[in-house]
């Protein structure tokens, strides 16, 4: 028997029902010599810190730096079950080699293998690599399995990136939660793209816009502008001198261009167009296109490739057709196939492309999201195959009065491809010829500003992402930019929940804004991990582990040595409060450096990082008494240095009394004793 495991349980059953395994189990379908399970996405993932040593369960910046000599995988107690089932399916006498079905990336490379070595597994491995989940794909894969050892490459950087963000998450996460009060989740690629958008809006607060000024001649069927003008005065003298003039042509210039046509999407262009074209967020775009995949609509979704490989060529014009009735628009006249086929450029997978059943499905009945991403990605190839675009771009200079006016015109002659874009062309410009005389209706003067840099959108954020550090890595690099396509998605998601980061709506478009603590984040946060060169160069070296250039130690041992140097060196910024005032109303000041204390869940606390002085609410002195340390008898203590408490119980005699707390700090530790009026009248009170 062969053991296959997918990724989710909707895949498995597609494979099953190609497979022939149609007998259902308890998590699993077996049948014609198949069992199919499933890991349920991340079955099994790295264990938390305590999971080492039980003194991490608290958050302390002398236990730093973390860094876990032999790794360990934990499974979640919902998924318990799920991995019990695999690890006996995998055990099984029957079972002689078990195939790797999870999604043919480095993910679903690290889901599988993590689940396959937690089981104790040792039978021969096998590795299923599709790029669609058609009922002939699925075939055609099963044909041509690939020895699982084929992949250990994938699997190694898989299993470094997946170690990498657990360290940078887990170290750098809880020094600056420790230094600044307040959870600040860092992450290695989550950070740079963190500073790429502060860097942004910095350029933005700190642009001034000028004035500028150009004068336009009406010129009947068309307008001519002047240059920018600073101003406002030398403007008006051009517009004085042309009014009632008539201006004289002096040159025409016609030039024929072309525009090619497009290449495919890969994953990161793709979700670029959608957010700009349908306002859809990256990790919408994924989802929906994960959804069309699954339900053998497209083709595999996580790609950086924008190419389909050259054995695909004969199929070109079949996958047209479809895109075409999914677009309601025919097919182009010429169909160039061989400009999309070029395996050279395709790396794990090809571009993603409609697939061959996708024209026999209702796309009226698919949900609105999936509609229309379908109907994008059906463009793209229509657009891709096509023809270029040719037009005539005619440009005038005219005369008015000594002053030189530009105008352009557009012809199309040949649509090509954007024939299926059904954008608006330019008008054309009249015919005019040198020396020609020219009546001009109106002068006029405009008045503008120069413009600002613009707030990212997920589209511009998503470009940045992808050639972040470019020009500084080697042109041989095959990675280059913060994360991957597979993973900017969620990097973007995470930057949103966390707070740091705010969709705001402008118009038509969402912008990706700083929050004030993204902010400060960025401002406290070493070059290090806020470089995008640095995260860069990183993923350019997960390719090389990938490919065998480069020994997994090598990579993690630079991620363990920046982690010591910064838990070292890092001092931390003065006036923290400012850079992240927590926004709670002071309870009172504190004993020892005056800042303000404030109210949390487990007591009360001095807001400045150099100082350690807090109330807990759950000390052992209130409980003996029965008592409650409440947030009234808290800022009695800060202001008086004691507080009437009533019904304290005795744990000797079983009764209640009457007393007064005193607080005594010694300036490291907190102390209460009680006091029954002797040394209260010593102190002057009560």
């Amino acid at each position: 028997m062969r053991l296959v495991i997918s990724e989710k349980p909707s895949v498995a059953q597609s494979i099953a029902a190609v497979i022939g395994a149609k007998q259902r189990g308890d998590g699993y379908l077996e049948g014609d010599g198949y069992i199919v399970s499933w890991c349920l996405g991340h079955l099994a993932e790295l264990a938390s810190a305590d999971t080492y040593d039980k003194k991490y369960a608290k958050w302390r910046r002398e236990d730093l730096p973390i860094l876990p000599e032999n790794w360990r995988f934990t499974v979640s107690g919902d998924k318990q079950k799920q991995f019990a089932i695999l690890r006996t399916l995998m055990r099984r006498g029957d079972v002689d080699e078990v195939v790797n079905a999870c999604d043919a990336g480095r993910e679903g490379e690290l889901i599988f293998r993590t689940v396959y070595e937690m089981a104790g597994c040792s039978k021969p491995m096998k590795r299923l690599w599709i790029s669609s989940m058609e009922d002939e794909a699925i075939r055609q894969g099963f044909a041509n399995l690939k020895p699982g050892r084929d992949y250990d490459g994938l699997h190694q950087s898989a299993l470094c990136r997946s170690k990498a963000d657990w360290l940078v998450g887990i170290n750098a996460t809880r020094l600056f939660s420790v230094l600044y009060h307040r959870t600040l989740n860092v992450g290695r690629v989550m950070s740079p793209t963190l500073a790429l958008i502060v860097q942004r809006e910095a350029e933005i607060s700190a642009f001034q816009p000028e004035p500028f000024y150009t004068v336009s001649l009406d010129c009947g069927g068309f307008t001519a502008t002047g240059g920018k003008l600073k101003a406002k005065s030398e403007a008006e003298l051009i517009v004085a001198a042309c009014k009632d003039k008539t201006a004289i042509v002096r040159a025409v210039e016609h030039k024929e261009k072309y525009e090619k046509p497009p290449a495919l999407y890969d994953l990161t262009t793709f979700q670029r167009d959608a957010n700009r074209l349908l306002g859809y967020t990256a990790q919408q775009t994924l989802d929906y296109l994960q959804s069309l995949y699954e339900k053998k609509l497209c083709t595999y979704p996580r790609t950086d490739s924008r190419f389909l490989t050259d054995d695909m060529e004969a199929s070109v014009p079949t996958l047209a057709s479809v895109a075409a009735a999914i677009c309601g628009a025919d097919v182009p006249e010429h169909l160039n196939a061989d400009q999309v086929c070029d395996s050279a450029k395709v790396s794990d997978h090809h571009a993603v492309v409609p697939t061959s059943v996708a024209g026999k499905a209702d796309v009226s009945a698919l949900p609105a999201g999936e509609r229309e991403i379908l109907r994008l990605v059906s463009r793209q190839l229509l657009c891709a195959v096509g023809s270029p675009h040719r037009y005539t771009e005619t440009a005038v200079t005219l005369d008015c009065a000594g002053y030189d006016f530009a105008a352009k015109g557009k012809t199309v002659f040949v649509p090509g491809w954007k024939f299926y874009l059904q954008e608006k062309s330019d008008k054309p410009l009249p015919d005019l010829a040198e020396g020609e005389n020219i009546p001009i209706s109106s002068v006029s003067v405009k008045e503008g500003k120069t413009s600002p840099p613009k707030h990212y959108t997920e589209d511009t954020l998503l470009s940045a992402m992808e050639t972040a550090g470019a020009k500084d890595i080697p042109e041989d690099a095959e990675r280059r930019g913060l994360g991957t396509p597979a993973t900017r998605a969620a990097i973007l998601e995470k930057l949103v929940t966390t707070g740091f980061v705010e969709r705001k709506k402008a118009k038509k478009t969402v912008n990706l804004i700083p929050s004030q603590v993204g902010v400060s984040l960025v401002t406290v946060l070493p070059e290090q991990l806020q470089s995008p060169l640095l995260t860069a160069e990183w993923e350019n070296r997960l390719k090389q582990v990938k490919h065998g250039e480069l020994e997994p130690d090598v990579f993690m041992n630079g991620i363990s040595s920046m982690l010591r140097e910064l838990i070292q060196t890092y001092t931390p910024i003065k006036g923290p409060e400012v850079l992240f005032p927590s926004g709670c109303e002071a309870v009172g000041k504190c004993p020892r450096c005056g800042g303000s204390v404030t109210e949390s869940k487990k007591g009360f606390f001095c807001e400045n990082n150099g100082c350690r002085f807090g109330l807990w609410k759950d000390n052992r002195f209130f409980a003996a008494k029965k008592k409650t340390l409440t947030k009234a008898v808290a800022a009695t203590l800060l202001k008086d240095g004691h507080a009437k408490l009533t019904d304290c119980y005795s744990e000797k005699t079983g009764k209640t009394y009457d007393a007064t707390v005193i607080l005594e700090d010694t300036g490291e530790h907190v102390n209460f004793k009680l006091d029954f009026g002797k040394e209260m009248k010593k102190r002057g009170g009560s």
